[in-house]
């Protein structure tokens, strides 16, 4: 597989990534404040780290297929 396909994929991840975050960060929610924001703080806890082992996995993922198509 071409090297490029694969900084493509990164890059559209890397593109998704950054406008999810503005979009959350510039949400009428946020600009209004969240009184509720420290309650239920388990279920945020597993939630974040649930993103942090998807990511991780996917990551972990694309290398080894990166490794396994250029020496191939």
């Amino acid at each position: 597989m071409n090297m490029y396909i694969y900084f493509g994929i990164f890059s559209i991840i890397l593109l998704f990534g950054l406008i999810v975050t503005f979009m959350v960060g510039f949400s009428r929610k946020n600009r209004e404040g969240d009184q509720t924001y420290f309650q239920k703080t388990e279920v945020k806890w597993v939630r974040l780290t649930s993103f942090y082992v998807i990511s991780i996995a996917a990551g972990l993922l694309a290398l080894l297929a990166y490794i396994r198509y250029s020496i191939g």
